[in-house]
């Protein structure tokens, strides 16, 4: 990681950062809210990031465990954050970490939300309500009451009296 510049009377803090990775991509989120002059540059081995948020300044300049694309590699901002895709130059390998020195950053998470498993092919193009309708529907149901067609009346129970009021 390269020195943080210091602007101003204000010093350059480096972004809080989650990634994970694709077989084609890898994502790395900047979590900075209101963020202004967002610059983003991509090399093949590296790239850095920083922009102004309120009275805060941020950069990172990340060394890449692997190369990519700078020429497809994009990023997007929006008012939580600043998502970049890296396209990797060698599709289908797997990145084991973000950076190339093998350290551990306190800026840096594994975003474990998005993080999938690469055996796992099934879920590759599937949104997150998929995913959510295929468990329900895959955990049973048969025995399962029908609430759809329920209607409000008295049962033969004898457990729906009226509770007394409280004091």
């Amino acid at each position: 990681m390269a020195h943080l510049p210091q602007h101003g009377p204000f010093p350059t803090l480096c972004a809080i950062a989650k990634w994970y990775d694709r077989r084609d991509f890898v994502f790395v989120e900047f979590c900075v809210e209101d963020s202004k002059d967002v610059h983003v540059q991509f090399d093949k081995s590296k790239f850095e990031f920083s922009c102004v948020s309120r009275r805060d300044k941020y950069y990172n300049d990340i060394e890449l465990f692997g190369e990519i694309d700078p020429k497809q590699s994009k990023h997007s901002r929006t008012d939580r954050s600043v998502q970049c895709c890296l396209q990797k130059a060698e599709v289908g390998k797997p990145w084991p970490r973000l950076t190339k020195e093998k350290a551990k950053f306190k800026w840096l998470s594994v975003d474990f939300n998005n993080w999938r498993d690469w055996d796992d092919d099934s879920d590759e193009d599937m949104s997150s309500f998929d995913n959510f309708s295929e468990m329900m529907n895959n955990m049973g149901g048969d025995d399962l009451p029908d609430f759809d067609g329920a209607e409000e009346h008295d049962s033969a129970d004898g457990d729906d009296e009226k509770m007394p009021d409280l004091e």
